[in-house]
């Protein structure tokens, strides 16, 4: 008795699609173990199911990463070259955050001024005298808090 033919539209039914897709996918993942055994060919495979689950093969006789090194080797594409380039761009980006970073440290430690107009020395003074009185207010907390303990738990104040 054969199988009769199917038409090849979409599952409707949910669980009839999932059955549908476990079976031929196990078919396919067969056929490519297959293929590599009779044949010697390197074969991958890459899945995604409809729900988002992963499955993949790949020939035993080659790593995924050769694999892709051999397709762009024979498509003549590079499949990275976007991936890197935003890296490159991102690097550079950092790069100059870092070096701005570094050069207001320098500033705030009275280094690298020569080059400054009036209006940034002025704007530097202005940053400093604010963190000065942040400070200042942070220390002042700490000292409040501190003697409102030593009160509280009758303990000696000391001036440190």
């Amino acid at each position: 008795m054969g199988r009769g033919k199917i038409e090849i539209k979409r599952i409707e039914n949910a669980t009839n699609r999932q059955v549908t897709y476990s079976k031929r996918r196990n078919g396919i993942f067969k056929k490519a173990q297959e293929l590599t055994v009779l044949c010697d060919a390197k074969v991958s495979l890459i899945m995604f199911s409809s729900t988002g689950k992963f499955h993949e093969f790949i020939s035993p006789n080659i790593s995924t990463k050769a694999f892709f090194d051999l397709y762009q080797k024979t498509t003549g594409t590079d499949l990275w070259i976007s991936h890197y380039e935003k890296m490159q761009e991102n690097y550079r980006r950092l790069k100059e955050i870092n070096k701005k970073l570094r050069r207001e440290i320098r500033q705030r430690m009275g280094g690298d001024l020569d080059d400054l107009n009036i209006k940034e020395l002025q704007a530097l003074e202005a940053k400093m005298d604010s963190s000065l009185v942040a400070i200042r207010d942070r220390k002042e907390n700490r000292v409040n808090i501190k003697g409102y303990f030593c009160v509280c738990l009758n303990l000696p104040t000391t001036s440190d």
